[in-house]
């Protein structure tokens, strides 16, 4: 629990869905709150809800993170704001649900920009300010679609893969500057209608059962970030299909995966 009451967490894509969920379970261990996002509207309703439950300073700044020079003006403001940061959640991101074959190359290129690029140029970024108030904590999101290569979600699954051996790596950079990287990979999660009614129609039953409510997740991202856990995998089910992913051979999923979505 944060007992400094300057104490700030920073959350891109905080203003809903997972985003909202670990902003909620930042407050509630007494965070104060900095929300990113493109929609100014519903940054502050977030932000209005938070700060009546919780009682904590909440800063929202409407940014594009797929723009080139978001992740540097957000970080000058945190400089002139001396705020002390102790922990960044690169949350935003795009799934959708067509993928490399249905969409053009400007879609294609936006994916990897918010997927990829916006996380890591924030870390790199924010950096001296989370080295300034170490220890801190970086806590980056991907997916249980990141373990394996995903035909029907191809380009989706490998930015996702990226962002796992990303936070692998960077751990390890970091520890000597006491922060530490976590990673969060949770199966399905049912942050609106019509990411349930994709999980049933390509994954089924199996999907349901591994799918979880955004809270569930944000609570135990935070929970074992604080932890300084590496890889972050909610619920039983997940878990064991996450080794599994990482066992059986690509070759075999992805046969597997593609015959079960077109069948």
């Amino acid at each position: 629990m944060s007992k400094n009451p300057l104490q700030y967490a920073l959350v891109a894509g905080g203003s809903k869905g997972i985003g909202y969920a670990i902003a909620e379970a930042l407050a509630k261990r007494k965070f104060n709150l900095i929300l990113i996002g493109r929609n100014s509207q519903t940054l502050q309703s977030a932000r209005t809800q938070l700060k009546a439950k919780y009682e904590v300073e909440v800063e929202t700044l409407a940014f594009d993170l797929g723009l080139d020079d978001s992740p540097e003006k957000i970080s000058q403001w945190c400089s002139e704001k001396q705020i002390t940061l102790k922990i960044l959640c690169n949350v935003a991101g795009l799934g959708g649900a067509k993928d490399f074959l249905s969409l053009p190359v400007s879609g294609l290129r936006d994916m990897i920009k918010m997927n990829i690029g916006s996380g890591m140029a924030l870390c790199l970024s924010l950096l001296p300010i989370l080295e300034k108030n170490a220890p801190s904590y970086i806590l980056n999101v991907s997916s249980l679609a990141g373990f394996a290569p995903i035909p029907v979600k191809n380009l989706y699954s490998a930015t996702k893969s990226a962002i796992i051996f990303f936070s692998y790596a960077l751990n390890y950079q970091l520890k000597k500057k006491n922060i530490s990287v976590s990673c969060l990979c949770p199966g399905p999660v049912f942050s609106k209608p019509e990411i349930k009614k994709e999980t049933e129609e390509k994954l089924g039953w199996l999907g349901l059962l591994m799918a979880a409510e955004p809270e569930k997740v944000g609570e135990i991202a935070v929970r074992r970030t604080l932890k300084k856990r590496l890889i972050i995998v909610p619920g039983l089910l997940p878990k064991i299909i996450s080794v599994l992913l990482r066992i059986v051979p690509r070759r075999l999923w992805v046969f597997l995966y593609y015959k079960a979505a077109n069948e």
